[in-house]
């Protein structure tokens, strides 16, 4: 490793030079009685100056001694401030005359350190990691050698570390002793390590910094953490990292930002009762003759970005397979899940996925092995580190005998996503933090490609990546505070606003263009890329089709403003005679219309319009959009001739039309919804209620526009409704005049859901869903929920049915893709021995996706003693999960006995909830967003005020985006809705009211 204990050469160089003047006092010859006085002058001269060495360097090893002391550090990071003294106790760097001794550069005068971003002087090749593991009091030390190779020359080496206990720290040149050491700063504000040099580096030659530390390993989701389960009533604890975006700080001194990849060589001591694995196979292994712990010395990993690495320490087992191209795949978990076979599924869809990827992407899976490790508790669903994925046990394990094919379908997903990862991200990073949807956008459009590719009759990639991708982050998207995919990131602190559904979802409607990604990928692998680079290689794909286009011009537009546009068509007709022109226009779509000022922003818009009739589908056409109105001819049209934009919704923008085109239509859709598409029908749902709901359309348009679902038999177009039916009941469920929308909504279900009727649960069929018609049982599903949760009195009987049988016999006969409704009305509609006895089968079930559901369905009951109860139990006692907590809360404010329950419940442990998941970004925004979406009262969005402002959290983007929503909600109340009441109460018609 090259580390060394030896004393710092500044001790060293000066007992040398003390060395040389007694020699040449030694060695000088005796001179004559007359130049006897001069001579001892002379003498005296020399000894007065060798005890000003001798007091210089014994100060300089006293200073040097007391920084090297790991007890020494600062007592005073708990305050926050910058402080004059470094980890080890050393005087100030900032003002004195230890910055301005150097002659050379601007770092003497602008200190690096004070940059949110490391200074680029110098660039890490290689990490040499150490650590010893300590389970039994959770800490870590550890000695990391990293070889830099200086870029420009350099005093400082700037570094980023955080919560460390440095030890020391010693730089040299490679090869030779050519620096060393010097005074070192800590600071709080960006989490950055400095090294002060007493010699600058030189540009061109490579260095080793060599650093020892301690840590301890956390209990708080980041960095080195640890997590805990129960196994024959033993608790047993394991540890694992999570080092994205800026975590790897948190477990060893490093260059902390994606551009600076180096290669990693791991080794892990520990107790030898526990495995260890990393990133890359064991390349050896040794016992300790003293104490007998293991020591696994890992292989060398390919060059990566810190935040990539990965490790864990646990006594899991697991189950392996291996790809035709030889890569072994192993799955570890908790011993049981293994030995039930809960991991036996992903194992398998992994191995088609790694020969999906690389046939697909023509690049090859670059390391020897791929784990994947399912823990108790994750900050995420999943994280893709390279050769070593983590999941959170509830998005890799599946007990077939009780998941639902919707579980199963977001576990496949998860997977699907993470194993894209390993070319985009893990290959191809971004070089920063602004262009993270280079790496989740790819991840998050491959979903539903890879999953296609699993299971063709699920057809995802053409059907549900319109309503779970492009409805639902058009949601976000439409709010004055969205941001665009692109964003400035300057401080750690603004990490956050990138990882949002924006970054994930909004991207992959950009990321059509699938031909070029083998080009990108080799020209960028194992290095970084921005998304000029992709760009670039569009354009060059398209121009070698002899396509003359430029991609980065009109994709900036997409991707360098926020939003989205809504696109309005009107045919150019008069006095009832043909036209062949129509009129399009674009703005930017906003749900409040008080905030519909700036209207400056365009788009280049591909513009797909279909013409047609009661009977057929005329014509369709490609039209480009450039400017705020335009004109283009298309075919001819008559009173009669509907339009449809936006064919099958495969650009993100919303459609109006003038209020003829409406109602021709809801007419063809109420007379033959077949000759409009299933996608086009799904898109005209989602239009219409967002459009309405934003104060483009009369309140009636959407609601006379579903009265054809009774004639529906597809998924998507139901799937698109209840999305949208959902969105209005967490407006009304309080109101007065509830009733006439929830009966409406019942009057449309009822005929399709008495048809379709409840799953049965014969011998061979639970759980599954490959041998399942997936569409037919997701409309099923779809069907029974809407039938349920509106208060269909059958849906009702048959779900008390269920649990009650259940109960008498102590055999769950429930179909597995119907559970969670099953339960969740069970318990809402009967008394308090039934939510004990779901909280009792809660405690005992092993199997992750069905006490997933169990916890959710004890948030339903009407009994606001029992919710306050849960919501205490889920942060004060170990019965909940700490992974669970949030979506307890959440799960309790969509109950509307338990809003305001939940709500004051929020407000009160906010601090405890901050403090426990305030930087898991996700996890944050998740439970402020899940609780605040169903307020909708002038006294509520009064509280939502006080508390942003009473909290001091305004800051971030979740408080923020939560205002805008309960504002809009309120809004929503003032301007529509005694308009949507008052044409509920009348009979149904054309008219829109």
């Amino acid at each position: 490793m090259g580390l060394n204990d030896s004393s710092p050469g500044a001790m060293r160089n000066g007992r040398g030079l003390s060395d040389q003047w007694a020699e040449s006092v030694v060695v000088r010859p005796r001179t004559t009685e007359r130049h006897i006085t001069v001579h001892k002058r002379l003498v005296l001269g020399f000894a007065l100056s060798i005890l000003t060495l001798i007091i210089v360097t014994a100060v300089a090893v006293a200073l040097n001694v007391k920084f090297e002391d790991c007890g020494a550090r600062d007592r005073d990071e708990s305050t926050g401030e910058p402080s004059s003294r470094g980890p080890g106790g050393s005087a100030k760097l900032n003002g004195g005359r230890g910055e301005r001794t150097g002659e050379k550069g601007d770092e003497e005068v602008v200190q690096p350190w004070r940059n949110s971003r490391l200074p680029g002087s110098v660039r890490p090749r290689h990490y040499d990691l150490r650590l010893a593991v300590y389970m039994d009091n959770f800490t870590f030390s550890g000695e990391v050698s990293i070889e830099l190779e200086c870029i420009n020359a350099t005093r400082f080496i700037v570094l980023h570390a955080d919560r460390l206990e440095v030890c020391w720290a010693h730089c040299e040149l490679r090869g030779a002793v050519g620096c060393q050491a010097g005074l070192l700063r800590y600071p709080q504000t960006n989490q950055m390590y400095v090294v002060a040099l007493h010699r600058e580096m030189k540009p061109m030659r490579v260095y080793r910094l060599n650093v020892s530390f301690d840590a301890a390993i956390e209990d708080e989701l980041l960095g080195f953490f640890r997590s805990s389960y129960t196994m024959q009533r033993e608790r047993r604890y394991l540890a694992v990292t999570q080092f994205s975006p800026i975590h790897a700080r948190k477990a060893f001194p490093c260059f902390d930002e994606p551009v600076y990849k180096a290669t990693f060589s791991l080794t892990l001591r520990h107790d030898p009762q526990y495995t260890s694995l990393s990133n890359m196979p064991v390349e050896s292994s040794s016992l300790s003759d003293e104490d007998g712990w293991l020591t696994n010395h890992f292989a060398r990993t390919p060059r990566m970005s810190t935040y990539y690495l990965a490790w864990a320490v646990c006594n899991f087992t697991y189950r392996e397979t291996q790809t035709d191209s030889g890569v072994t795949i192993r799955l570890y978990a908790r011993p049981d899940a293994i030995l039930s076979g809960a991991g036996d599924y992903a194992l398998h869809i992994t191995k088609r996925l790694l020969g999906f990827y690389q046939d697909y992407f023509k690049v090859q899976y670059s390391l020897p092995k791929l784990d994947l490790l399912a823990v108790p508790k994750h900050p995420y669903a999943a994280m893709e580190n390279w050769g070593l994925s983590v999941f959170v046990e509830q998005k890799i394990l599946l007990d077939a005998d009780v998941s639902s094919s919707s579980y199963q379908m977001e576990l496949t997903m998860v997977v699907v996503h993470e194993i894209c990862h390993q070319w985009f991200g893990d290959l191809v990073t971004p070089v920063w933090w602004e262009d993270v949807w280079l790496k989740e956008g790819f991840a998050h459009f491959f979903e539903y490609v890879g999953t296609d590719f699993l299971f063709p009759k699920w057809n995802m990639e053409k059907q549900r990546f319109l309503t779970d991708v492009l409805h639902e982050v058009m949601l976000l998207d439409g709010l004055s505070s969205s941001h665009p995919i692109s964003q400035e990131v300057e401080q750690a602190t603004d990490i956050d606003r990138v990882f949002d559904w924006i970054a994930y979802k909004k991207c992959c409607i950009n990321i059509a263009l699938s031909h070029c990604f083998q080009d990108y990928l080799l020209s960028h692998m194992y290095s970084n890329a921005a998304r000029d680079d992709l760009w670039r290689k569009l354009s060059q794909a398209m121009h070698s089709e002899g396509r003359d286009i430029d991609i980065g011009e009109m994709m900036d537009r997409w991707t360098l403003q926020m939003g989205y546009p809504v696109v309005t068509i009107s045919k150019n007709q008069s006095e009832q005679l043909p036209t062949y022109y129509i009129t399009v226009s674009q703005e930017h779509f906003l749900y409040g219309e008080e905030v519909r000022k700036n209207n400056s922003l365009q788009w280049q818009v591909p513009l797909t319009v279909a013409v047609g009739n009661t009977s057929a589908v005329c014509s369709e056409s490609l039209i480009w959009i450039n400017n705020k109105t335009e004109t283009h001819r298309i075919g001819q049209m008559d009173d009669s001739t509907w339009l449809v934009g936006n064919i099958n919704q495969t650009g993100y923008f919303r459609v109006n039309y003038d209020l003829q085109n409406w109602k021709l239509l809801i007419q063809q859709l109420h007379t033959n919804p077949q000759i409009i598409s299933v996608g086009n029908r799904a898109g005209l749902i989602d239009d219409a209620f967002n459009l309405a709901r934003a104060g483009y359309l009369p309140q009636g348009v959407p609601l006379q526009l579903i009265g054809y679902l009774p004639e529906e038999t597809s998924f998507l177009p139901w799937h698109a409704a209840s999305r949208a039916l959902y969105q209005l009941d967490k407006l009304l469920d309080r109101t007065d005049e509830y009733r006439l929308f929830s009966d409406y909504v019942l009057k449309q279900v009822a005929s399709r859901y008495h048809q379709m009727g409840w799953p049965t649960n014969g011998p061979g069929t639970e759980g599954n869903v490959l041998q399942a018609s997936y569409q037919t049982e997701e409309l099923q599903r779809e069907l029974i929920m809407l039938a349920c949760s509106f208060g269909n009195k059958q849906c009702h009987r048959q779900a008390v049915a269920y649990i009650s049988d259940w109960i008498s016999s102590n055999k769950n006969r429930i179909p597995p893709n119907i559970r969670d409704i099953v339960y969740c009305t069970g318990v809402s509609l009967m008394d308090e021995d039934v939510w004990e006895f779901i909280w009792m089968k809660f405690h005992s079930s092993n199997a992750v996706s069905e006490k997933k559901i169990l916890l959710e369905a004890l948030t339903c009951s009407d009994n606001t003693f029992l919710l306050n109860r849960l919501l205490n139990l889920s942060l004060t006692s170990d019965l909940v999960p700490e992974q669970d907590v949030i979506d307890v809360i959440i799960h309790v404010g969509r109950n509307p006995q338990g809003r305001n329950l939940a709500w004051r419940y929020f407000r009160e442990k906010w601090d405890i909830l901050n403090a426990r998941y305030g930087e898991a970004l996700f996890m944050n925004s998740k439970l402020i967003s899940g609780v605040t979406e169903f307020l909708n009262t002038e006294r509520e969005l009064n509280e939502l005020k006080e508390f942003i402002l009473s909290s001091g959290v305004g800051a971030g983007p979740a408080l923020p985006r939560a205002l805008e929503i309960v504002e809009g909600n309120v809004r929503w109340h003032r301007l529509h809705r005694r308009q949507f009441y008052q044409w509920l109460r009348k009979p149904p018609s054309t008219t829109f009211g």
